[in-house]
């Protein structure tokens, strides 16, 4: 689904309608604060997902090597 040159000049009509010219700057720039906090809390949470996946792997391993001394140990 891609937008053709007519659709884009269309949305922009429109907008500019609505808005004025005076508030499309300020619109643009509170698109792209948000678009650059959403993009910071996404890598933030990746991050997060990323840290407790290798914090279980690591017990899941500890529990292992426990698991083997004690079948070894009998």
């Amino acid at each position: 689904m891609s937008l053709g040159i007519t659709e884009i000049v269309l949305i922009l009509v429109v907008v500019l309608v609505l808005f004025g010219g005076k508030r499309i700057p300020e619109l643009a720039k509170a698109l792209g604060k948000a678009q650059y906090e959403y993009k910071k809390a996404k890598e933030m949470l990746q991050n997060e997902a990323q840290d407790l996946k290798d914090t279980v792997q690591k017990v899941v391993e500890q529990e292992d090597k426990k698991d083997d001394n004690n079948k070894s140990e009998k």
